[in-house]
């Protein structure tokens, strides 16, 4: 079964075509029967033959740790994540190290260096190559790229090995290996060849964080200088340890706020999660795992998979005890999308500047996270097949569900709403809690204050006070005779994806997907309605800017 990628789960939320559009996925599907191998055909090409060899890795490692700890262990070595179990990657997320299962900088950085010393050494064997060649060069580009393309040269392994060449071309030339400019110089070059990028989640979070590393400890330099001072053991385990927390606490403060705007939530321990994490995965983890690699064409693999087994459960206990802390997740409102800009403006400017001036960011930073309570959420929202309809009254969100209701596209509200759980729709003669939504058999009734329309939601035929609504859903194809309602109906979704509708004293704001994505390649073209409906034509939006509705600006 093959079907196109499905719309946004609510207008302003994820955009699962424009994902799928830029990695050149057609379509998604599922077989219907078991499948089953017939023949294998060798690998053609360079990218088939490590794919092969990632898997033939990956077997062995499976080999060597069955069950959770395997998958764990191929996952933080050649990539793989979503064969982890659910329960161990919402662990490492909510903890707030899921960014160990990501292969990325972490990872490259420790392969180079074991790599790095090990090629370096042998070249430097050779008096003519140590002389005449630049073995520094060789053995750190030599070992990124090869790890780059095992790992399957995702996106984020790319971004890493594009600082890495920057690195290691400063060191050829004599210039400072870590700097803003060279995080400029990535930066540039990735929007350059893949400009896209800029809107997911995992460029803003790693170019924000790697940002705030840089600048934070180019501004605390001396202040840890003087931490270890020149004295023994003591004061440069004291400055380690300083470093070691004020890594998990730059890194994670700038990201936190790209998270919580895609994802509705915050890990409040992240900075002790990661102070216990990285560690393990930095000493134990990571060189076990190149030293596998090594050891796996001599069938000793099994001599450092054992211990790197040590560590990844280490780290499973990590997460599943962290997340197991009171309030160790908490959802949060979002906010607005100028907020956002706000904050990110605010956090380069912060760490660009070298005078006072630079001081000035922290009121955009201020003012980007204080946007949250200038949002307001929907009143309603409805899914782009009519099957999830959701009324909200303050905090608390109930649901319609018929049929095969998604439980991705709940869960998707609840996130971008900042809410835990929600509820179902009361029963006829029934009200919310707060008395702004009742029920009948046939309808329930959303008036969320007293200078606000109502809003009528049919769960049977329409009524006598249908008419009287100024907007009315249904999940059904719905035509009345009075012109006085604004209707969202199975044909309204139909053609322009899932809805969002907010109830304001001028009358009710309505944005569907369609219209808050724009005319875009990856957008699915507006398809015609049946013959047998009112509408013959595609429905064009009205002319209604996104910046006049709540929460949009």
């Amino acid at each position: 079964m093959l079907l196109p990628p499905s719309g946004a789960p609510l207008p302003g939320g994820w955009d699962i075509q424009f994902d799928a559009w830029h990695t050149g996925i057609a379509g998604f599907g599922y077989a219907l029967n078991p499948a089953e191998r017939l023949a294998t055909n060798p690998p053609q090409g360079l990218t088939a033959r490590f794919q092969a060899l990632q898997e033939t890795i990956m077997a062995r490692i499976h080999a060597a740790l069955p069950g959770a700890t395997g998958t764990l262990a191929a996952g933080l070595m050649v990539g793989g994540a979503t064969a982890i179990a659910p329960a161990d990657q919402d662990a490492f997320r909510n903890s707030g190290i899921y960014h160990l299962l990501s292969i990325s900088g972490l990872h490259l950085a420790i392969a180079m260096g074991l790599v790095f010393a090990a090629i370096r050494l042998l070249l430097a064997a050779s008096e003519w190559t140590a002389l005449h060649l630049p073995t520094k060069a060789i053995a750190a580009l030599a070992a990124g790229g090869f790890y780059t393309m095992l790992t399957g040269a995702q996106v984020p392994m790319l971004r890493s090995f594009a600082d890495a060449c920057l690195v290691t071309l400063a060191i050829l030339i004599g210039r400072r290996a870590i700097s803003l400019r060279g995080w400029a110089l990535a930066l540039a070059a990735i929007l350059l060849v893949a400009p896209y990028e800029i809107a997911r989640v995992s460029f803003q979070m790693s170019f924000a964080a790697t940002l705030a590393l840089i600048a934070g400890f180019e501004a605390l330099r001396p202040w840890l200088a003087r931490v270890a001072g020149h004295g023994g053991l003591l004061r440069r385990g004291a400055a380690f340890l300083a470093a070691l927390v004020l890594t998990s606490a730059l890194a994670g403060t700038a990201a936190t706020p790209f998270g919580a705007y895609h994802f509705g939530a915050v890990q409040i321990y992240y900075v002790l999660a990661n102070m216990l994490a990285m560690p393990i995965t930095s000493v134990l983890v990571m060189p076990a795992a190149v030293a596998a690699l090594l050891l796996m064409p001599f069938g000793l693999e099994h001599l450092a998979l054992a211990p790197m087994g040590w560590g990844v459960d280490a780290l499973r206990a990590i997460g599943r005890t962290v997340v197991a802390w009171p309030q160790a997740v908490i959802p949060v409102p979002h906010i607005a999308p100028w907020g956002l800009a706000a904050y990110s403006l605010g956090l380069a400017w912060l760490a660009l500047w070298r005078s006072r001036l630079r001081l000035l960011g922290l009121l955009a930073i201020a003012a980007g996270l204080l946007s949250a309570p200038l949002y307001r959420p929907p009143d309603i929202l409805v899914s782009a097949d009519a099957r999830l309809i959701a009324l909200r009254t303050g905090t608390t969100l109930h649901l319609l569900r018929t049929g095969s209701a998604s439980t991705f596209i709940r869960d998707s509200w609840l996130q971008r709403l900042g809410l835990r759980d929600w509820r179902p729709m009361p029963e006829a003669g029934q009200t919310s809690a707060d008395g702004t939504l009742s029920c009948t058999a046939t309808a329930c009734i959303l008036r969320p204050g007293n200078n606000l329309p109502a809003a009528q939601l049919l769960r049977g035929p329409p009524d006598t006070e249908t008419c009287a609504a100024a907007l009315v859903i249904s999940a059904e194809p719905l035509r009345l005779d009075c012109p006085q309602p604004r209707i969202i109906d199975r044909f309204s979704v139909w053609r322009e994806g899932a809805h969002a509708a907010w109830l304001t004293p001028t009358g009710p704001e309505i944005l569907s997907d369609r219209a808050s994505r724009g005319n875009r390649p990856w957008v699915t073209p507006c398809q015609p309605a049946p013959a047998s409906s009112a509408a013959r034509r595609c429905h064009q939006p009205r002319p209604t800017s996104p910046n006049t509705i709540p929460g949009f600006g």
